[in-house]
């Protein structure tokens, strides 16, 4: 047999031993996630956010149960799974988390300032109530359909923007979102990277987060999960909040419709 033949042969068993390794590990770590989302400890979390929803706090002492996530007050219900969305009320697009903090200025009387200043919490810490929060209402979502509007102007110009960042390359390694994100087969360690180009993994990364992260013993919210993005691309560090990520979430979310919620996930 001509060498040419033997070495392509052998390249290609190699290639094929390769992928059934690849979709081994996988399959494991897909099973793991499994065993351990019978007992999320994000149900916990949850359960803190729900008394946070239901408790009188801050200066008016109100609870946050007259909030508008989009369905109307106190309506909590799907809520999640249609936002980020545009709210008449202060004229903007806003994610869950930015419509929490707003309730909490407007309902509760709590200083933006205070709520902002350190949403995430470290390892080892007590969940803030922006995390716990994000995990009570959207667990509210779970088992229904993703479905972010886009008939306002604003929802689709919020679209726009987060496409254009998605794919926008900077920072000392020339990286964007779309260098992990919009290929197929690609891993770091042994983490999949979805392809948020196609419909499937798209819905399916959309739907798990917030969530429950084991390598970090805490829950994550989305926002917390672009700024991540951000870090690991090494671009100034993503604001709290700020428009560039809600017009991000918007991007993904609208790209995962008819996804079903999972929230809250579990990951790594």
């Amino acid at each position: 047999m001509p060498l040419s033949r033997v070495t392509w042969a052998s390249l290609l068993g190699l290639v094929i031993a390769g992928s059934a390794a690849a979709q081994s590990v996988s399959d494991e770590i897909a099973k793991y996630r499994a065993m351990l989302a019978d007992g999320n400890p994000a149900e916990l979390v949850e359960g803190q956010g729900e008394v946070l929803w239901t408790t009188k706090r801050g200066p008016k002492q109100a609870t946050l149960e007259g909030c508008d996530l989009g369905k109307g007050p106190g309506v909590i219900a799907g809520a999640y799974a249609e936002l980020p969305r545009y709210f008449k009320d202060t004229g903007k697009v806003m994610d869950a988390e930015a419509r929490l903090v707003h309730c909490m200025v407007t309902l509760q009387g709590i200083e933006r300032a205070d709520i902002v200043r350190k949403p995430y919490s470290e390892q080892g810490e007590r969940a803030t109530d922006m995390e716990a929060l994000a995990a009570y209402v959207s667990a509210a979502s779970r088992d229904m359909k993703i479905n972010l509007p886009q008939q306002h102007a604003e929802e689709k110009a919020a679209y726009a923007r987060g496409k254009q960042a998605f794919f926008y390359r900077a920072g000392p390694h020339d990286f964007s979102c779309a260098s992990c994100h919009s290929k197929n087969d690609q891993r770091i360690r042994l983490q999949d990277l979805p392809n948020l180009q196609q419909a499937a993994a798209a819905r399916g990364a959309f739907a798990s987060w917030p969530a429950y992260r084991v390598s970090q013993g805490a829950v994550r919210t989305m926002q917390w999960r672009m700024a991540d993005c951000f870090r690991q691309q090494r671009f100034p560090q993503l604001e709290y909040n700020s428009q560039a990520a809600i017009d991000l979430i918007t991007y993904l979310g609208v790209n995962a419709k008819g996804g079903v919620m999972a929230a809250p996930g579990l990951k790594r």
